[in-house]
Parts: C-alpha cells; structure tokens; sequence
C-alpha cells in the first residue's frame, strides 16, 4: 500500500482524491477486491452473492479459468500494439458469424464509444444529421446520448431535453425524442422528418422494458422504407439474451449494432458492428475523402481483450449455456414474484431473465414514463436490506450469470423475504 494513505481509511482516501468519492459508477462505501465465480468480496473481507457483475460483463463469471488462461498466455506476449494483431482478427471474425447484421467489425474500448461512432457513420451515410432515439434509451455519455436521457420533468414529443450541462444547444436541435414501445408515434414522427433523419437508435430491450410484440418490427418496416440506418445498441444485451444478441432473440436485424460488456470478457472493448457498405465509411479506398469517417482508437482491437473475449464467446458457444442462464433467472424472477405477492407488496418484475428488476409500482410498464411511478424509497429500502444479507446489486437491475447456482438463486429470495419483513 502506499504510505500516502496508511494512516487514513481506503474511503477516507476515495473521498479525499475522487469527485465524490468513487469512479462515478457506484457508491463509495464499498470497495470490491476479489471476485470468483458468481460472488465478490469486499476489501474487508465480506463475501456477496454478485448481480451487479461488473454492471454486466461477467456474465460467465469472475476470474473464469478459461479466460484467465488466455489472458496470462498472452500477457508475456505483449499487451497492445496498435496495429492488426491476430486475435482481434479471429474476434471480429467470431462477431461476424455470430451477430445477425453482422458483415463488418469495428472495435473501441467503451460502449459510449461505439454508440457514438454508430450515430456518426450512420449520419455520414444518409447524408443527414438528425437522430431519433427513444426517451430513457441509454447510449453512453456522448452529447447526443445525453438527450432525454431521464429528464425529471418530461416535455413534449419530439423535443430533447439534455441530461447534463455542459450540452449545447446546437446537439438539442439534432436529437428526436420518440416514446418507447409506441410504434404508431414514431412511425408518423419518422414518416413527417424523414428527409431529414440520418439514423434511428434504440434499446432492443430498453434498460428493463421488453419491446412489446409489433415495435421492433415497426421499427425496421419504417426505417428500411426511407433508406434510414436502425442501429440497435446491444452494449448490454449483446450475447446475454442469445449468442446473436438480442437482434436474434427477437427476430429482428438491424443495419448497425454496437457490443460491448460480455464481448471483451471483463476488459475494455466494444465493438461497431453492421452492413458492409455502411461500414464502408471508415475504408477511404471506397468512399473518398469526402466520405471518409476516421476513427482512431489506442486500445482498439487490443490483444489482452481480444483473448479474453475468445474465450468467453467458446465458452458460450457451447450447448445448453443459455438454457441454464434463463432458467435461473427465471428462478429468481418466480421467487421474488412470490414474496410480492404474497407480502402484498406494489411491485412486479420487469425485464427477461437474464436481467431484470423489481419496479415498486402497478400498472404496465411499457416506456420511460411509466417508470417514473416506481417508489424509489421502497427500491432502495430492499437494496440495502439485500446487501446487509450478502447480496450486491445495482440500483435498478439483477444480472444473472452462468456462474451463480440454484443455491445463489435460494439465498437471495429468502433474503429478499427478509427485507420485506423488514417493512
């Protein structure tokens, strides 16, 4: 440890060198330091059943041998290189045969990244600046990203309302604002502008909100009509819900996706993912200077996380990896239903069972607005009951991985129950 803060706590430390203490992600009063399988434990030594998962990537697991294998032979070898390097090749190529809309690859090291650059070709091939995205759709922390992102106070379709400051007015006039889960609105909004739209960006499965039956396809039916590129940001639900993604749970194919999370196997990358001649912006062999988009990036493609991602999509390649994680969550998802119901609690799970939550409120939940009823006081009342009985979480979510076990899935609903007692 370094002298500089033995005589003070790790969180005296985080407050006193850290904007509130903490990376921005999570809370600052715990720190993580080791994680194996479906579990963590703390720096104190305190061991938690792990649904948090990184905020997603472990979906196999913390320190799973396979990737920690392929990650220490190739450690020696070098850790980055900024040119081609074989295993970010093999990766791409992996991506390509698995990923539905898949027919080129360009890889970054954040999911805010790609979503940015997938709004940017996207532009440079309609030749249009406006996107469309959907209020409470999260695509990373770019300007256009933080459009409508959760406003307090929601206005009137299709205005944007910006999420942080720091945001010029400027990116507000480029963004339309459609609701979730409404075909009929943001086809007439995409039929009225669509001389103007340089592409539409969605959540496939909008933070916790499944596409009700029709949506998606709305979706692709419109856009392919004016020529407009669908880019489905599958950063989080990229081969979590089916080894394509999302766009193969579904049935629907986007012309651009971004991965993120489970394709880096605990490492930084992402990836831009879509039609070859969309692609084609980033080859100015084939477009010309003037259609040229650079994109430049240190990390891009790096060894380390390329191996590391190989060896997860093998891992999740294999029969029954899916089966086994949908059975899970859809353990968990019956137990806590249970202990709502029976406590007479106002709430319902919402999402599919790989990841979901617990959203305090009746009613449907169908779009942003519709969560904005949940009790958050109640939400948060059960996080900390959870992780004072050993179980992490994040605020809004439960990620399912192949590592946890029925007897993970058995402990957090009785400890669940526990907080509802608590009530």
């Amino acid at each position: 440890m370094n002298d500089a803060i033995t005589d003070e706590t790790l969180v005296q430390t985080a407050h006193r060198v850290l904007p509130a203490g903490n990376f921005g992600n999570f809370a600052s009063d715990i720190a993580l330091a080791r994680g194996e399988g479906g579990h963590v434990w703390d720096t104190e030594g305190r061991e938690y059943i792990d649904f948090l998962l990184g905020s997603g990537p472990m979906f196999i697991g913390h320190a799973h041998p396979e990737v920690t294998a392929a990650v220490l032979e190739q450690v020696p070898l070098g850790t980055t290189f900024f040119t081609n390097n074989p295993h970010g090749i093999r990766l791409a190529a992996r991506i390509v045969d698995a990923v539905p809309c898949a027919e080129q690859v360009r890889f970054l090291a954040s999911g805010t990244e790609a979503d940015m650059y997938a709004m940017r070709v996207a532009r440079a091939f309609r030749g249009r600046d406006k996107i469309v995205k959907f209020e409470g759709g999260y695509h990373g922390m770019s300007d256009y990203s933080l459009m409508s992102l959760a406003p307090k106070r929601p206005g009137n379709f299709p205005l944007a309302i910006p999420d942080s400051p720091g945001i010029t007015a400027r990116v507000r006039d480029d963004v339309l604002v459609a609701p979730y889960n409404d075909a009929d609105h943001v086809v007439k909004l995409i039929e009225a502008q669509h001389d103007e739209i340089g592409g539409v960006i969605v959540e496939p499965f909008q933070r916790l909100i499944p596409p009700v039956p029709g949506f998606l396809e709305a979706l692709r039916e419109v856009t392919a009509r004016f020529g407009i590129p669908l880019i489905f940001d599958e950063v989080v639900t990229g081969f979590r819900f089916a080894y394509g993604g999302a766009q193969s749970y579904y049935g629907v194919t986007p012309d651009l996706c971004t991965l993120g999370k489970i394709v880096g196997g605990g490492f930084p990358l992402s990836a831009l993912v879509g039609r070859a001649d969309i692609m084609a912006h980033f080859d100015k062999a084939k477009v010309g200077e003037e259609g040229f988009l650079m994109q430049l990036g240190t990390l891009s493609g790096n060894p380390v996380a390329s191996v590391a991602g190989l060896a997860t999509l093998d891992v999740l390649s294999q029969p029954g990896v899916y089966e086994k994680v949908f059975a899970l969550g859809r353990s968990l998802m019956e137990g806590l239903t249970k202990v709502l119901n029976e406590k007479g609690l106002p709430g319902q799970v919402v999402g599919e069972p790989p990841l979901f939550d617990i959203v305090f409120a009746e009613g449907r939940m169908r779009d942003y607005r519709d969560t904005l009823r949940a009790d958050a006081k109640l939400a948060a009342h059960f996080n900390r009951h959870l992780r004072e009985a050993g179980i992490l979480k994040g605020d809004s979510k439960y990620y399912v991985s192949l590592a946890h076990t029925p007897e993970d899935i058995a402990r957090t609903v009785e400890a669940f129950a526990g907080a509802a007692k608590a009530l």
